[in-house]
């Protein structure tokens, strides 16, 4: 009995052995969640937590605006000056440059070749076309007597039909030969005019390989080389005009009243000069652009000292134009 006792006594320790196991991995996991919990919510509260300002720092300055002024404002208008005519001289058709009179610098005036495109064909199609103009010229004569001739022979006919000397078949016949002489007649006329203005074209065509200067200025560009292909609508030369030299610049709606021409416009120079120059308004355009509230003005450059100046140059406008704009 002693034994069975101290079996059971060892039995009931086991028990109480895995109990307690137990119980210690529950407390375990319990204080393992608790411990992760508390470090969540921990950080979700340190994100909330705004940092201090030390209280002697200075309170931040706003950054400077190194943007392009407004238009509205007065003398922060930048502007380049400009000329009325300034154009790219294109081909007006396909060819092979054969020469180049003219170069970058060069003063030329309206009219003037500047270079050439080879004309070989065009020249040969041209004698061609003037002789087959002589040959129907010369046709319409020769149909131009023939009708005057079986015309005659109709009228002769008509009388002796009249006189009773001729039968109606002959005065038919006579009749259709003159009304065909005449559709002949007016055919060649056709074919004349037809001759002249293939002539006409071609001359066109042969004119059109010069390349002409559209009006008095300087050459800015060139574009082309001897020997070089070039096609319909290739850009050649650059011209542009010197003088009278212009600027163009946007004013908000809301910057008062609308100016007139001849209105007065001060302008500096920025080429490191801070030279002032004077304009007058010459155009205001009569709508507003929807998109930036404001409209176009057109001033052109007025005084002495004016030959240095080119266009492209950079200047800042005053605006209102009694108002001087900042260098």
């Amino acid at each position: 009995m002693d034994l069975a006792k101290g079996v059971g006594l060892v039995a009931v320790s086991k028990e109480e052995i895995a109990l307690m196991k137990r119980a210690l991995l529950v407390l375990i996991a319990t204080i393992a969640l608790s411990g992760n919990g508390c470090d969540k919510s921990s950080v979700a509260s340190n994100a909330k937590v705004a940092p201090e300002t030390p209280a002697n720092s200075a309170p931040s300055q706003p950054t400077a605006n190194t943007g392009t002024p407004r238009p509205s404002e007065p003398g922060d208008i930048l502007s380049i000056l400009t000329v009325e005519h300034q154009v790219d001289l294109s081909s007006q058709r396909d060819g092979v440059v054969i020469s180049v009179l003219k170069d970058e610098d060069n003063v030329v005036n309206t009219g003037d070749i500047l270079g050439h495109l080879d004309d070989r064909t065009l020249q040969q199609e041209l004698i061609k076309a003037r002789d087959d103009l002589k040959v129907t010229e010369n046709n319409l004569q020769y149909k131009a007597a023939e009708l005057k001739a079986k015309g005659a022979a109709y009228r002769r006919q008509q009388q002796l039909r009249e006189a009773g000397l001729s039968s109606q078949a002959d005065l038919e016949q006579a009749e259709f030969e003159a009304k065909g002489a005449e559709y002949d007649m007016h055919g060649y006329e056709a074919l004349v005019e037809s001759g002249k203005a293939e002539i006409h074209r071609l001359e066109i065509e042969i004119d059109q390989t010069a390349l002409r200067a559209p009006f008095s200025g300087v050459v800015v560009r060139r574009y082309i080389r001897e020997g070089q292909a070039i096609a319909k609508g290739d850009k050649c030369f650059r011209i542009s005009q010197l003088s009278p030299l212009q600027v163009q610049f946007q004013v908000s709606e809301l910057a008062g009243p609308r100016p007139v021409a001849g209105a007065p416009v001060g302008l500096v120079l920025l080429d490191g000069s801070n030279r002032p120059l004077n304009a007058k308004v010459v155009k205001v355009s009569p709508t507003v652009d929807p998109s930036s509230d404001s409209y176009n003005v057109v001033a052109q450059l007025t005084g002495p000292g004016l030959e240095n100046l080119r266009p492209g140059m950079a200047v800042r406008v005053g605006w209102p134009g009694t108002s001087q704009p900042k260098p």
